[in-house]
């Protein structure tokens, strides 16, 4: 009898692996028919409601549909399937709708009408449906609607280490494919090498090697379990290091204040994948809350949950701050969505660290109430209850609107690439503007729906109006003035990309220095960027009466704050060289002193 049932359960495995292979193979298929016709900008490709929810939904389902077989049963698997299928069709339907004109899956070649999901809607497409399927896996498995966290814990772990080994063969097998081509070529033959140039081959092996690697790691268990033990066990012994680094960092900001923090404008992700990490780790720790755990690892897991709220809250003051200043937008909406997930954990935590005789069990509760929530926020992100491009649009329209920013400062260009339909309407909205700065804002906003993808990344033209050189200028020293020939020149017809933004566009200021550093008494112009110093430059006139650039002030000592202070006080003298130059063959070889640039520029008083 047992012969025959562990033969039975053989002949259910083949059957099972034959067919994932088979929705592998049939993925990679597909997924080769979408990525041809969007290389070769052909049908399906320029139908955006068909070709975006059948790419969203063949990158995601068929990996449900290979990790559900043999777990589920039929009707199971029907019903999760068709909900997932649902759900994914809705969000790549909205991203639609909503135009999906910022970081497209697949490029859009030569600027032509191909269409694919935004990667924002793929990354999180996967999150969402990675904590669903395994809240539905561990579900049907206990046959609950809410299952046991152990199960949770057991199925979350497996189903992600199944992901990580899966993508880890796939990356191996075309390694060895790739040294196999390298050994023929050798020989003179190029069969291999050139099948690895065509993804009519490797879109299909990929997605068949992924399938085959997805059940080699489900049958066998005791392997994976093994697997995830080490890991958790590796990483709960980094928890101790976190916990004291974060712990000196959050002293220190009494001592330094948060001006340096706020300065590099990315501290709230920074914080944010701070609170994640302390989040993983401690659950490497606490793992289902039935390890046997060192004391050190206790202790380390205790203050790690205690400091995720403190660290939330610098990151919810950093955003707010931004918010404050510059209102709304797509990331930042993001990035609240995230702070409040975060804020979940955080005060979950914090609750299940004072509770002292129970080793953090309450967090089990904390993370299964978490998990919901993230499915919630993802899905008001993806839909139009909480759209960020709805919400960043309507925050910069008002802002405008009360004055809180200027028209000349307005970001036209957020609203074109990043504001989706909603952006659009708002430029519509703008070319209609009445008042005093209608003119403007009617000529920004038809010449920014004028640009395409490509001009994306450009460096941004305010306006086709002339740009006032002299208005862009602090010019110095008090009381001079810039000579009359370097105000009138045509700025915008010299062809060197050396000459600073303050003399093309209104966005940029400089302090411009009117010196005589010549024998023949001549004026020159030297030009310091405010926001970069680096792009200092010094000008002068030629014989046609044209001023070029002539000269490049050392950076070092133009980014030094008590040489532009100096300078602007007129308190400088000319001096030679310390060392003449040699000219070697009309090419000039110049010696710098041999002190460092911060001795240098802390010598000055």
């Amino acid at each position: 009898m047992e012969h025959n049932e562990i033969a039975l359960e053989a002949q259910v495995s083949r059957k099972v692996m034959a067919t994932r292979l088979a929705v592998g193979l049939a993925q990679g298929l597909l997924l080769y028919w979408l990525y041809a016709a969007s290389r070769d900008v052909a049908w399906p490709a320029t139908a955006p409601y068909l070709m975006v929810p059948l790419l969203t939904v063949l990158l995601i389902l068929p990996v449900l549909l290979v990790s559900s077989l043999g777990h589920l049963a039929p009707r199971q698997a029907a019903t999760w399937l068709l909900s997932a299928l649902a759900v994914l069709l809705a969000l790549a339907l909205h991203d639609v709708w909503r135009g999906a004109n910022s970081y497209p899956l697949l490029s859009n070649w030569d600027n032509k009408p191909v269409y694919s999901p935004s990667m924002l809607l793929v990354f999180f497409s996967c999150v969402f449906f990675f904590i669903a399927h395994a809240l539905v896996m561990a579900g049907a498995q206990d046959g609950k609607r809410i299952a046991s966290y152990n199960t949770y814990f057991e199925v979350a772990w497996k189903l992600a280490i199944q992901l990580l080994f899966s993508g880890f063969f796939v990356g191996a097998l075309f390694l060895v494919l790739h040294m196999g081509a390298t050994l023929f070529m050798l020989v003179k033959l190029k069969f291999l090498h050139e099948l690895l140039e065509n993804s009519w081959f490797n879109v299909p092996v990929i997605c068949t090697a992924f399938s085959c690697a997805m059940h080699v790691t489900d049958v066998r268990p005791s392997i994976v379990r093994g697997i995830r033990t080490l890991l958790l066990v590796l990483m709960s012994w980094i928890l101790p290091v976190a916990v004291v680094l974060v712990t000196g960092f959050l002293c220190t900001l009494p001592f330094t204040g948060l001006t340096a923090l706020w300065e590099t404008r990315h501290a709230t992700s920074v914080l944010l994948f701070t609170a994640a990490v302390l989040l993983v780790l401690v659950n490497a720790a606490f793992q289902n809350g039935q390890a046997i755990v060192a004391l050190p690892l206790r202790v380390g897991a205790r203050m790690a949950a205690i400091l995720i709220l403190p660290t939330v809250m610098v990151g919810m003051y950093a955003l707010g701050l931004r918010v404050v200043q510059y209102g709304w937008t797509s990331d930042r909406v993001i990035a609240a969505s995230s702070l409040l997930v975060a804020s979940s954990y955080a005060i979950g935590y914090l609750w299940a660290a004072y509770q002292y005789d129970t080793w953090l069990r309450p967090l089990a509760m904390v993370n299964i109430f978490t998990s919901f929530l993230v499915l919630a926020v993802l899905l008001a992100l993806f839909t139009p209850i909480a759209d960020p491009a709805r919400i960043g649009v309507n925050s910069q329209m008002a802002r405008l609107a009360k004055g809180k920013i200027i028209a000349s400062k307005f970001d036209f260009r957020y609203l074109r690439f990043e504001g989706g339909r909603y952006g659009q309407a708002a430029l519509e909205e703008l070319k209609r503007s009445t008042g005093p700065d209608a003119a403007l804002l009617q000529r920004e906003a038809a010449a920014v729906q004028a640009l395409d993808n490509k001009q994306r990344w450009q460096a941004p033209v305010l306006s086709t109006a002339p740009v006032s050189v002299a208005a862009n200028m602090t010019v110095w020293p008090a009381g001079a003035q810039l000579p009359a020939s370097f105000v009138a020149q045509k700025w915008d017809a010299m062809q060197d990309d050396r000459k600073p933004e303050c003399l093309t566009s209104r966005n940029g200021k400089c302090d411009a220095f009117v010196l005589v550093l010549g024998g023949d008494g001549k004026q020159q112009v030297l030009l310091v960027p405010e926001q970069n110093a680096g792009q200092g430059r010094l000008f002068a006139a030629g014989a046609d009466g044209n001023w070029t650039v002539v000269a490049t002030p050392r950076y070092s000592d133009i980014a030094c704050k008590a040489v532009m202070d100096k300078l602007r006080k007129g308190e400088f003298n000319l001096v030679d060289r310390p060392y003449k130059d040699l000219n070697v063959g009309g090419r000039r070889v110049e010696f710098e002193l041999s002190a460092t640039p911060e001795e240098e520029c802390s010598k000055i008083r």
